[in-house]
């Protein structure tokens, strides 16, 4: 069984899919990593919108989940994405 086969089965855009396979090319043993949606973008040459739209594509679909990061203050920091 390939280790892809689950996403590639999925019915999810090709988008989706590319950004999976980065999100997972960068996450650690227990799937966490954190880039921001513009080094996404930037690395894959994707437009930060698409990016965006290939995340909520993920996150609907089972294979992502994220958690809001903050700084001491309060304020919003980056967000914690953890691939399945």
């Amino acid at each position: 069984m390939s280790y892809f086969q689950t996403i590639y089965a999925a019915e999810l855009p090709h988008r989706a899919v590319v950004v999976y396979m980065y999100l997972r090319d960068r996450s650690n043993w227990e799937g966490a990593c954190w880039p921001s949606i513009g080094t996404i973008a930037r690395d894959l040459r994707l437009s930060r919108s698409t990016v965006q739209r290939a995340l909520n594509d993920l996150y609907r679909a089972g294979f992502l989940e994220k958690q809001n990061r903050h700084r001491p203050n309060g304020s919003l920091t980056s967000n914690l994405f953890t691939v399945k």
